[in-house]
């Protein structure tokens, strides 16, 4: 099993059964979006702090935070009840298409 469905079967479970006194993940999950969505931005922010980082630590330091920043998107996710599958197909849809055309034929928001 690859550790990005590992870790979506664990944050699964955590979803189901985990006490959230006793389970970060549960208890990020208790408490939705309003919970989970300053959590993605903070390690979002701290995966582009870290991305400036030099040298081998500073790579370190930047793989450290890209994984927070997944998984705390996949908390997301699962509250949302999408599945890293549902992302890959996405991501599949997308393949091939140019980046600029694929963003021309999104629809236009007001």
């Amino acid at each position: 099993m690859r550790p990005l469905d590992a870790l979506e079967e664990t944050i699964r479970q955590r979803a189901t059964g985990a006490d959230a006194g006793k389970s970060y993940t549960a208890k990020l999950l208790a408490g939705g979006v309003d919970k989970i969505g300053p959590k993605v931005t903070e390690e979002a922010a701290e995966v582009v702090e870290a991305a400036a980082e030099p040298g081998d630590e500073g790579r370190a330091h930047f793989v450290y935070e890209v994984g927070d920043l997944l998984y705390h998107t996949l908390v997301l996710c699962r509250s949302r009840g999408v599945d890293l599958a549902e992302v890959e197909a996405e991501l599949a849809r997308r393949f091939g298409a140019s980046g600029i055309a694929e963003k021309e034929s999104r629809p236009k928001s007001n």
